[in-house]
């Protein structure tokens, strides 16, 4: 069986990046646009109010209360928020050009490994969790925009929120360090919105409160709004094998969490839809946006159980890149390389001289299992998706790899532990499917010489041929062995479930093996090469030294096996000589932790094949032939037989028949 491991290999990746291919997550058919957003006529979403010439028109209405707005548009600028060294050191900036988060970069995590320390304290170096993204109409994109929908446009004085200057205000602690930042606007409705940005110091967690006060609306009333969390967060990394950024949304939020559901988005690059619903049930739990590592969801924090769940419903919208567009005129049509999440909100307003407060919290983090989890148990839903549909097994394979880990502090070692754990537990089974294939191809070449008679005996006679064919296989028992595959689809979910579990750990990020290896998350990268080679797959900016390793072992594996008797399997054999090099060109730029695995695989099989088998050989002794109608095909392939011949004899029957009514027809023609 470790002979047929290359094969194994190649297949699963074949069946991988088919169920990618076919599989992967439709876009949802658009429900309805957001309120607050416009179709432009060439299809790129903009932002209503920003395309227009004029400005727009104000009511000139007396004001129901006061008129709080800014005159002129200001930034607050870099806000540092938290502690060096404690989980939640952010870098902020916030515009009150719509009460809306610009940037935001989380301390903690940096874009490069091997960062010296002056440059670990340059926020430069800082991971970004969400940017501010020019697109084609002019509209710069914002974190925590809200936005007014058909039934509360009534609330506003012709400026809408997300365009509205709304007063600004820094607050401090005591001692005068930042703890977050509050926004109030009042077009003079009779309704005032407040917004805070609150930060919690020492976790991945910032409060976002909104407060409507009732300074002469009238009655109380239930209004529509949405909100923007995440505009917008970047990839992560370039890596083909993961799409993102990803839109999602879960619920409902009211039950277990073995109970919910979750809907989810990839960016499109050719954006066939730029925006739709993401379908799953309220009031939601959490929505948001997250790429590989990182991610950015919003949860409602509700006091009682009476409280009204004001998550009604998350739509997703592509935004394109006008920046892109400028540097890739050619690709325009890639140009959609973000997504942001709409969560609409059933907002209460409350009665005359009253104020209501509703709150909400942001993970804004890392994708750690650990600490992804503790912050909200709904949260595991988004690296189950990362895994798939295997993945309960990615789980276990995780949890045997972080036991590795802990054992050898280093997740390269672990890797490779993990290799000789799954490969020891599969080598009983492999061992005595080895046996029966073994035995089944010495009794084919047995039966060979039989099978070439009957060949040129019925060469001109196909049907007796396959007769003749099925009665030999039947009487010598040469029949495959009934589970002579069956480690190769057994190892199947197992690659797969590790091949998702390596490919979105974010243990993996910037974790170094050794040598030149110093993320397992990326391409080894031993030596830049710069070079460009026009239609050819592969991006040679570096010299990736792993999957080189890994073809040549392959390579090795591929020629220890033994010649099959059969011709067409040899011709099959040759034919897969040259898909180790292909897969090789398609996995060249993989990340080193998945390389290593194959490595370890492929250097375990060599060396099954070389060592373990010379001292410990295969039985290949044929066992006593079995008795007609004995053997777990014998039975299929008798009734098989009866079958074909019942089959033939019928034929024969219709035949002789058309042959006697032929001339009785001709008889009756002439007279």
């Amino acid at each position: 069986m470790e002979k047929r491991m290359p094969l194994f290999l190649l297949l699963s990746f074949a069946v991988l990046m088919a169920w990618t291919m076919l599989f992967a997550p439709k876009p949802s058919e658009p429900d309805r646009a957001p309120d607050a957003t416009e179709v432009s006529g060439d299809g790129v979403s903009i932002q209503a109010g920003v395309e227009t010439s004029a400005p727009p028109e104000v009511e000139l209405v007396p004001p129901k209360g006061e008129v709080v707005v800014d005159t002129e548009e200001r930034d607050t600028g870099p806000l540092y928020f938290g502690d060096e060294g404690a989980p939640g050191l952010y870098l902020a900036r916030f515009s009150n050009r719509g009460a809306r988060l610009v940037e935001l970069r989380l301390g903690d995590f940096f874009d490069e490994e091997g960062l010296s320390e002056d440059q670990r304290h340059d926020s430069e170096h800082w991971v970004r969790l969400v940017v501010p993204v020019e697109t084609p109409g002019g509209f710069q994109t914002g974190s925590m925009l809200l936005r007014a929908s058909a039934s509360s446009r009534e609330l506003l004085r012709g400026e809408e929120l997300e365009n509205a200057l709304w007063r600004m205000e820094v607050l401090k602690s005591p001692s005068g360090r930042p703890q977050g930042v509050e926004f109030t606007y009042a077009p003079g409705s009779g309704v005032r919105f407040v917004k805070r940005f609150l930060f919690r110091p020492g976790q991945y967690r910032i409060g976002l409160e909104i407060e409507l006060v009732n300074d002469g609306a009238g009655a109380s009333s239930t209004r529509e709004f949405m909100l923007t969390p995440a505009g917008c967060m970047p990839a992560e990394l370039d890596d083909r094998f993961y799409v993102e950024p990803k839109a999602v949304a879960a619920g409902p939020a009211l039950v277990d969490v073995g109970e919910m559901s979750l809907a989810s988005i990839e960016k499109n690059p050719s954006a066939r839809d730029s925006y739709g619903a993401l379908a799953c049930p309220t009031p939601l739990a959490f929505a948001g946006v997250h790429n590989k590592y990182f991610a950015f969801l919003l949860s409602e924090t509700v006091t009682s159980l009476t409280d009204k769940r004001t998550l009604s419903g998350a739509s997703y919208e592509r935004v394109p890149d006008a920046e892109w567009i400028a540097q890739n005129p050619r690709e325009a049509q890639k140009a959609w390389r973000f997504l942001q999440t709409h969560v609409n909100l059933e907002l209460g307003v409350p009665g005359p001289g009253e104020s209501k407060t509703y709150r909400y919290e942001v993970y804004a983090g890392p994708k750690d299992r650990e600490i992804l989890v503790a912050d909200d148990p709904s949260h595991g839903l988004v690296l189950e998706e990362d895994l798939g549909w295997f993945s309960s097994i990615g789980t276990v394979l995780l949890y045997v790899l972080g036991l590795f880990q802990r054992l050898t502090h280093n997740w390269g070692v672990a890797i490779i532990l993990l290799t000789l754990c799954i490969r020891g537990v599969l080598f009983p089974l492999n061992r005595r499917f080895q046996t029966s294939m073994a035995r089944y191809q010495k009794k084919m070449k047995r039966v060979q010489p039989k099978i070439e008679e009957i060949k040129e005996r019925f060469a001109k006679d196909p049907q007796k041929l396959r007769q003749e064919q099925a009665r030999i296989m039947q009487e010598e028992g040469a029949f495959p062995p009934l589970g002579g595959c069956l480690p190769m689809f057994v190892q199947i979910p197992i690659f797969i479930g590790l091949f998702s579990a390596l490919r979105t750990n974010f243990d993996l990020r910037h974790a170094p093996f050794g040598g030149w290896i110093k993320d397992l998350s990326q391409p080894d990268r031993l030596l830049a090469l710069d070079l460009e080679i026009p239609f050819l797959p592969i991006d040679l900016s570096y010299l990736n030294i792993l999957p080189i390793l890994m073809v040549v072992l392959w390579i090795l594996q591929q020629r220890g096996m033994p010649t099959p008797a059969d011709e067409q399997a040899a011709r099959m054999q040759k034919m897969m000589m040259f898909m180790p090099v292909v897969m090789g060109v398609f996995l060249y730029n993989y990340a080193a932790g998945l390389s290593l695995y194959m490595i370890t695989q492929s250097g375990l099989g060599i060396f099954e094949q070389k060592f373990i088998k010379k001292h410990w050989p295969i039985d290949d002794a044929e066992q006593e032939k079995e008795k007609p109608g004995c053997g777990p095909f014998s039975g299929f392939m008798k009734n098989l037989a009866e079958k074909q011949k019942a089959h033939m004899k019928k034929m024969e029957t219709m035949k002789g028949a058309g042959q006697a009514r032929t001339p009785a027809k001709r008889r009756k023609r002439r007279r």
